[in-house]
């Protein structure tokens, strides 16, 4: 309060100043300082500069043409600033200034409106200097009732107010002034009105192909009292010659559905303004988020090719999507996958987004479309999405970047390489990847996962077992309950070795005709050659084994989904954190066995599943003993809860 106090006496005084030495100065060069405030408040307003860009590109730029964007920002930028210091030459206009430098086209329009006799509304949008209009209309000889929402700086407002009043105006408040309105409109006095920036209470339209929140006080009063339109757009033409255009009159129209109407009306009033942003683009104030209560979203995955990366990605467009759709927003999902031509290129852009800091992105976007494969730059750029989703270090840079030329939420999983967490609108980091990271749970941005986060729910293992059952890849309908077996593959250091699959199929065969259960099972595509044959000799006859699935030989989409879903217990490797993790979330007894050449970060991972009582760890040779106990004493089912926790943190940034 004590800030915005003083901020107030300051914006006062300055606006004081300005009209003194505005006043003493000629116009023209008084606009050229205008211009330069402008500048100045482009450089330092780095916050509603990137907003502004973002919208114009959104809107008015063809091709993607960031370079054109930044123009036209920075133009709208001098134009406001020329705009400021015209309102300073308020106390000195008269009908002399005005017959010199305001051009009316369409002059006609007016006395065409007031002859309905049913008042009339001069409708503008926040754009040009809108703040002449009042002393305009005040000159032209008939009654204007400027209708204003007050400031937040209560004397900066009443020195405003002031302006007006002396030039002949009327004001009516918006708090307390809609009778007065009505008695205005029934009087055939006219009122001046804005149609755009409609909040959170306002009507959402299209504008510029996606929908907004647009006022609706000018079309509610002309549905209720029939008075006339007329959409107004200023424009400068050079220095302070202004040009006014007045569109043709605009009667509503009714069908007898209030709501429709309503909104039918608003949105070609909107179009009309549309068609004049588009010609006049640097005219309008882009410095506000246009579409941030409109009913459409878009969501990007950012994909690096690794398939658990992607899974986790889509795991929190699905739980977004939910979240938009219980708000009526619907959302719409693109997937780009993201290949640079090198890895020295990759780091380098890394760094640079480091470096260049959070409003100069446009220097790595430059150096991005070098580093990029051409189809993957003209598929990245292409888009623009209103949320970025990306999992993995190496695409946190582009996430990051890509959200702030969009002004879109930016989300991330697993630790972001070399940039800070609290740079993303959301973090949502494994514990096993930040082990001494447990404060970062304090964040507001920041979501600590217990595994990797997936797809699995009740609906998505019914669908994938539907699905695999009619695909013709088991050996009949299954009459038993299954025992699920997931086979991965080797990493860096990790591998799976012939005797353990030896010992796992003698284990898994003597557990299947001891319970009298069939066996369902996968590899994965990383399954070594000499694995996946050994798994054929053991299983591919076996009687009890209903499905046998060599994933580089002949895979099925739904295999791992399917069998969660079939199965009553799941034995699996351990080098998947994503595939256990899946398991887990199935709500399943979840084995799995024990190998060596596993990193630290799985160690700790298989560890606190352990721990909670997720899964359970044995050495192959004990598998049959393991799956016996379980099937045979049910016990307690433990499961994480990492998508409540994120689903929660979603609801906080959409």
């Amino acid at each position: 309060m004590k800030q915005n106090l003083i901020a107030d006496y300051l914006s006062c005084f300055l606006f004081r100043a300005a009209s003194l030495l505005t006043s003493f100065l000629p116009l023209n060069v008084s606009l050229f300082f205008g211009r330069r405030l402008g500048d100045l408040i482009y450089f330092f307003d780095a916050r509603h500069r990137g907003i502004a860009c973002a919208n114009i590109r959104r809107a008015i730029v063809m091709n993607n043409d960031f370079l054109q964007a930044r123009k036209i920002t920075r133009r709208a930028y001098q134009s406001f600033g020329q705009n400021l210091i015209e309102i300073s030459f308020i106390p000195r206009i008269n009908k002399k200034y005005l017959d010199k430098f305001i051009h009316i086209e369409n002059r006609q329009y007016i006395d065409e409106a007031f002859k309905r006799g049913k008042g009339v509304i001069f409708l503008a949008a926040h754009e040009g200097n809108w703040e002449l209009s009042n002393i305009i209309c005040a000159n032209l000889g008939f009654s204007f009732i400027l209708f204003v929402r007050d400031q937040g700086f209560v004397r900066l407002n009443a020195l405003l107010n002031s302006y007006r009043l002396k030039q002949g105006a009327k004001i009516i408040h918006k708090k307390t002034g809609l009778r007065q309105l009505i008695d205005v409109l029934e009087s055939n006095q006219s009122i001046g009105m804005t149609v755009d920036q409609g909040g959170k209470h306002g009507e959402v339209v299209n504008f510029f192909g996606k929908s907004a929140s647009m006022s609706t006080g000018a079309v509610k009063l002309a549905l209720k009292h029939d008075c006339s339109i007329i959409p107004v757009f200023y424009t400068r033409i050079k220095g302070p010659h202004t040009k006014v255009i007045l569109d043709q009159v605009y009667t509503v129209s009714k069908s007898g559905d209030l709501q429709r109407d309503l909104r039918d009306n608003l949105e070609r009033l909107v179009n009309i303004y549309e068609k004049y942003i588009r010609q006049y683009p640097h005219e309008y104030l882009w410095t506000y988020k246009i579409w941030k209560y409109g009913k459409e979203k878009d969501i990007l995955i950012l994909s690096d090719g690794k398939a658990g990366h992607l899974r986790q990605s889509e795991s929190v467009a699905k739980l977004a999507s939910r979240k938009s759709a219980a708000r009526g927003v619907k959302t719409t999902l693109s997937i780009c996958e993201v290949k640079f031509r090198t890895s020295l290129r990759r780091f380098i852009f890394s760094r640079m987004v480091v470096l260049c800091g959070r409003h100069q992105y446009h220097l790595c976007l430059r150096y991005l479309r070098y580093a990029l494969e051409a189809a993957s730059w003209q598929s990245l750029i292409g888009f623009k999405p209103d949320i970025v989703i990306s999992a993995g270090g190496k695409l946190s840079g582009v996430n990051y970047m890509l959200a702030k030329i969009n002004q879109a939420k930016s989300i991330v999983l697993m630790r972001p390489a070399a940039l800070n967490p609290k740079g993303f609108d959301l973090a949502i980091i494994p514990e096993h990847d930040m082990p001494q990271g447990r404060g970062l749970a304090f964040r507001k941005n920041i979501v600590l996962t217990e595994g990797a986060l997936n797809l699995v729910d009740a609906d998505y293992l019914r669908e994938r077992s539907e699905r695999l059952q009619q695909s013709g890849f088991l050996k009949g309908p299954l009459l038993k309950p299954c025992i699920g077996v997931l086979i991965g593959g080797n990493s860096r250091k990790f591998s799976i070795t012939r005797q353990a699959i030896i010992e796992l199929a003698g284990q898994i065969k003597g557990a299947a005709e001891k319970l009298d259960a069939d066996i369902l099972l996968s590899t994965s595509r990383r399954t070594p050659p000499e694995i996946e044959q050994l798994l054929k000799n053991e299983f591919e006859a076996y009687p009890r084994c209903r499905l046998l699935i060599i994933a580089n030989e002949r895979n099925h989409p739904d295999a791992v989904g399917g069998i969660l879903g079939l199965s009553r217990v799941i034995v699996s490797s351990p080098e998947s954190i994503s595939m256990i993790s899946e398991a887990v979330a199935a709500e399943r007894y979840v084995i799995v066995f024990m190998a060596s050449g596993l990193s630290m970060k799985h160690r700790r991972f298989l560890k606190s599943f352990q721990d909670k009582r997720y899964i359970y760890i044995k050495q192959a040779g004990e598998l049959f003993s393991s799956i016996e106990e379980i099937w045979q004493n049910r016990p307690e089912l433990n499961f994480s809860a990492d998508n409540s926790r994120v689903s929660a943190a979603l609801d906080k940034i959409l």
